[in-house]
């Protein structure tokens, strides 16, 4: 069985709840990413804070990112999936909550991050069709 594990971005870095947009915005340009796991003081997962949330949630309505914290973003439980969970589950909760990036947890520590990328690199091109069909529908 393939697991999520096996398909992960292994070192996800997190942004710190208290961290502020505009250093959010460095470190995604830093490791050439779009989305980070927001993380609390007690190294827990807050949330995902991505790009489009820095200028469609911040700078667009008028607010100042340097004086924004990314904790501010962190909305209800993230979507999360276990790093021994299988492809299929992982392919299944990318489906249901539309998203294209998942927190892979190990306990309650985050080992890294399964984007739809990854999946579309390991599975079969039906498999990955349904699931980007799944996550684009409006």
């Amino acid at each position: 069985m393939t697991t999520a594990r096996d398909l992960m971005t292994a070192g996800a870095e997190c942004v710190g709840e208290n961290e502020s947009l505009v250093e959010a915005a460095r470190k995604m340009r830093e490791l050439d990413v779009g989305a980070l796991p927001i993380c609390g003081e007690d190294n827990r997962l807050k949330g995902m804070l991505t790009d489009r949330d820095i200028v469609i949630k911040c700078i667009a309505d008028g607010g100042d990112p340097a004086a924004a914290n990314a904790g501010q973003f962190a909305q209800g439980k993230p979507v999360t999936i276990g790093a021994d969970d299988s492809a299929e589950e992982a392919m299944q909760t990318m489906s249901e909550h539309q998203v294209r990036r998942l927190p892979v947890i190990d306990g309650h520590d985050l080992v890294g991050m399964l984007a739809l990328a990854d999946v579309a690199r390991s599975l079969g091109k039906s498999d990955t069709g349904d699931v980007v069909q799944d996550v684009s529908r409006p």
